[in-house]
């Protein structure tokens, strides 16, 4: 039982919050204004603090500013509007532990008055514009572009509901901490998140690896085994690459989620599952749906929700705040004292395109760590490519589009827009290749797909290495 003191103006949904909580065995303190929950906060034994932001005499922020100023380790989850999503962004980065929404969901409430009252013991105070989760759990930035900021409202929205996710990026962006963050916002929390990479499955392992098999299905089968949506059952499953997924199961994949039942290869028993999913690709597959590679009723079904989060190169206000997570990351895991980068390393980080994304930032941020020998980063500790990065001028990469465009439209007849597309693809995947001198690793990044990606379309397109 903690005792928590609950801050709103409004008489009515203080009550009804107060209320609810003392029937979920807590001890509640009530406080009808900022300056009367500072009394309270000063006099009596408080855990936790649970405020609103509009107050009648300094608002919340105010107040949690002069609460993280007093007692750092106090937790306080600030209660806002959807609209608010900037507020309770500063509101991270003021310390709060987190923020909800209004219409407030009970359920989604107590889990964070949870999780904030379990770190409460072994925290020390919140870091600047990171959102902390549970002992064991990785930090998220939420960032300050207004992409990140649209991202993560939108985020906020979908977690508490049942929908689909389709979360489209390139890769190393985060798709896994997006669809991780939105498992541990959901009513699932609780439940197991499983991941499952689809685009190393091959098709004869796919539907075991999903589904599971029971033994002598086939050679190797020596006995049952669960598949990911068994494991995941009552809980989330993320599917990443499922662009990837063969064309066979994707069909097994439609009927489960339509019945939301899953027979294992080789049985005819079929076994319910409750399963939220959470899919993530690197590729436009809606594109790929009209041309028979993915199926469109699938896709239809992947994409109640879709949340798109931007390259790195797209969001350069927040790669300071990228910067200083990996940092910590690294300095904790090497047992480091680094503080930051000199401002000729800083300058280079900021110039670079980070064809990588984040993957590649925390590689690059772990490696300099790891060679420092001061407390700041220094250009001898960066990977040289940063520094020399050869950059296409933008007048150069639109002549070169237009170039690859025209000279399709030249070798096609009629107004095929597909064999446009397929050629136009063909010919960049060619001239990639030549300029990486047949490197398939660097030609893959440089298209920004990954290695199995472009076996496919190596394959599709009949050309030989």
């Amino acid at each position: 039982m903690a005792k928590i003191l609950v801050v709103d103006d409004d008489p009515s949904f203080n009550e009804m919050l107060s209320s609810y909580l003392r029937r979920q065995d807590h001890e509640i303190e009530q406080a009808f204004s900022s300056q009367s929950a500072l009394a309270a906060f000063k006099t009596k034994s408080i855990d936790l603090i649970l405020t609103d932001f509009k107050l009648p005499d300094m608002d919340g922020l105010e107040l949690i500013r002069i609460i993280k100023d007093e007692k750092p380790d106090m937790p306080v989850i600030l209660i806002t509007n959807y609209s608010d999503v900037r507020t309770a962004v500063t509101s991270i980065q003021l310390g709060a532990f987190e923020f909800i929404t209004k219409p407030v969901n009970p359920d989604e409430m107590l889990l964070t008055i949870g999780q904030a009252l379990q770190e409460k013991t072994t925290s020390t105070a919140a870091k600047p514009k990171t959102i902390k989760k549970a002992s064991g759990s990785p930090e998220y930035v939420i960032g300050t572009s207004p992409q990140s900021l649209d991202l993560w409202q939108h985020l906020q929205l979908v977690a508490p509901t049942k929908m689909t996710v389709l979360i489209l990026g390139e890769s190393g962006t985060g798709k896994e901490y997006a669809a991780k963050m939105i498992h541990e916002k959901s009513k699932r929390a609780k439940a197991p998140f499983v991941a499952l990479d689809c685009g190393v499955l091959s098709k004869e392992l796919a539907a075991s690896e999903l589904f599971g098999h029971i033994k002598g299905a086939f050679t190797g089968a020596v006995q049952d085994k669960k598949g990911a949506f068994e494991n995941a059952n009552g809980g989330t499953i993320f599917l990443d690459e499922i662009g990837n997924l063969p064309y066979e199961v994707q069909v097994q994949l439609l009927r489960v989620i339509q019945e939301r039942k899953v027979r294992r290869v080789g049985s005819e028993k079929e076994i319910d599952v409750d399963v939220r999913i959470i899919a993530a690709t690197n590729e436009n597959i809606a594109v790929s749906g009209s041309q028979s590679e993915f199926r469109t009723d699938l896709f239809h079904r992947l994409n109640e929700f879709e949340l798109k989060i931007p390259a790195l190169r797209e969001r350069k206000e927040d790669l300071n705040e990228y910067i200083g997570l990996f940092l910590r990351q690294a300095c904790n895991e090497l047992e480091r004292e680094v503080t930051g980068l000199d401002a000729e390393a800083q300058s280079i980080v900021q110039h670079y395109s980070w064809p990588g994304n984040l993957r590649e930032l925390k590689n690059v941020i772990k490696r300099a760590v790891l060679l420092s020998t001061g407390e700041l980063i220094t250009p001898a500790q960066l990977p040289h490519e940063l520094a020399n990065e050869e950059v296409l001028s933008t007048t150069d990469t639109i002549a070169d589009n237009a170039a690859s465009i025209q000279n399709a439209i030249n070798g096609t007849t009629g107004t095929d827009l597909k064999a446009l597309q397929e050629k136009n693809e063909k010919q960049l995947i060619l001239e990639t290749l030549e300029k990486t001198k047949y490197n398939k690793s660097k030609t893959a990044k440089l298209l920004n797909i990954d290695r199995k990606t472009l076996y496919n379309k190596l394959t599709k397109y009949q050309i030989e290495i």
